[in-house]
């Protein structure tokens, strides 16, 4: 079964993560991608560690777990941009590309002649995609991004943490690079749809993605609230603003989230705990009752769930249809019956290390579904194949090359 992109090749000049997962997310989908790295270094996650990957003695190799997360399916060449023959090589790769991705300073490529102006002469119909901080445009378009400093610029640490006024509370930035990842994501929807405007009209275009404009469209619905009341929303911790209850509950022996989403679901959460009395108080019949008397509802609940276990609140629960779940931690999540049935966990063949563990592709398409037909490459690992296959250059002239420093060794 042909993949979704298969014939599309990528150039990913991007590191670290955000470009990288865009790249990442177009190799599942079956796009051939040439990841190109600085020679001796390459992508800086490699050595993001530890953990590293092990190699099949046990030993630490040189790529860091955080790399693999961003780069299967890709492969690797080393090419010195300071060099005239590295550049031909990038102009060369670009001619015969469908897709350039990049996350350079604004302007840093166009001193190489690898700008999208440069390359689109070249190749018209090619799609270069530009992964920056704050965007080729606007006061700020020449500082660097860095995706903590995005969630405090963008207004996710303003509503991410418990309340000032609370043990703990403060600003909080979210567990993963959420202004990375989904940055990526947004690229890759972008290319996407720039494929299919190429198909229709030969065109290629220049995509403009920034951080910090993807940290504000992810506010969603607390940026809606703020334009339509002219409040700034508050940090909540793990409650909700709008439904009570809608939190975490401390446990005899852990922790659980309870996320009644009606008075219905309240009505049945109390009976669980043998309160149904609180369901007949006017101060917290309905959400909007619960909502105004948050303060005093709280404390009661929190006594109520304390008595029993966690596994015996969210058996309760959901035999009574209230919404509820744990709290895993990482181990817990990949022993998740649940996510093993959705195949999350995969391993890819490495030839230095073994099996690679990765988490999929979450796309579940019938009849293009994702691929892995490569684990994240070592640095440099495909140079000649590329340079030969790809650009057709014989072994003398990929001999030259690497001696006058234009590739890596």
């Amino acid at each position: 079964m042909p993949s979704a992109l298969d014939g599309i090749r990528v150039l990913d000049l991007s590191r670290v993560l955000a470009g990288p997962w865009c790249a990442q997310n177009l190799a599942d989908l079956g796009a051939d991608v040439i990841k190109v790295e600085r020679p001796g270094a390459g992508d800086d996650t490699r050595g993001w560690g530890p953990p590293f990957l092990k190699d099949r003695d046990g030993a630490d190799t040189t790529d860091a777990a955080y790399y693999l997360a961003a780069n299967r399916g890709k492969r690797s060449i080393t090419v010195n941009l300071a060099s005239v023959e590295g550049r031909e090589i990038i102009r060369g790769l670009a001619a015969i590309s469908d897709v350039v991705i990049e996350n350079y300073k604004v302007g840093d490529l166009k001193k190489y002649g690898l700008d999208y102006d440069s390359l689109a002469a070249i190749n018209p119909k090619l799609i270069y995609c530009s992964v920056t901080g704050f965007g080729q445009t606007g006061p700020w378009s020449h500082r660097a991004g860095y995706d903590f400093i995005i969630q405090g610029i963008g207004g996710m640490m303003s509503i991410t943490g418990e309340a000032d006024d609370r043990p703990g509370g403060g600003p909080q930035k979210v567990g993963v690079a959420v202004a990375d990842l989904m940055t990526g994501t947004f690229a890759t929807q972008a290319v996407l749809a720039a494929l299919f405007h190429r198909e229709r009209t030969g065109e290629g275009q220049h995509l403009d993605l920034a951080l910090l404009d993807v940290q504000v469209a992810m506010t969603a619905n607390m940026s809606s609230n703020f334009l339509h009341s002219g409040e700034a929303p508050r940090r909540w911790g793990n409650a909700h603003p709008n439904l009570v209850p809608y939190q975490t509950f401390k446990t005899a022996d852990g922790w659980i989230i309870v996320a009644a989403g009606n008075d219905g679901q309240w009505r049945k959460f109390c009976a669980l705990g043998g309160e149904e009395q609180l369901c007949d108080d006017p101060r917290f019949a309905r959400v909007q009752d619960r909502i105004r008397n948050r303060d005093a509802l709280l404390p009661l609940l929190a006594a109520m769930v304390e008595k029993r276990s966690s596994a015996d609140w969210i058996s309760g629960m959901e035999t009574a249809g209230v919404p509820c779940g744990p709290i895993n931690d990482l181990k817990q999540v990949y022993d998740n019956p649940q996510v093993k049935a959705r195949g999350m966990r995969i391993e890819i063949e490495r030839a230095d290390a073994g099996p690679v563990a990765l988490v999929a592709n979450p796309i579940k398409a019938s009849r293009t579904p994702p691929t892995y037909r490569r684990p994240p490459p070592r640095l440099g690992e495909h140079t000649d194949e590329v340079l030969g296959s790809v650009l057709g250059w014989d072994a003398q002239r990929i001999a030259a090359a690497r001696k006058d420093g234009a590739i890596g060794k």
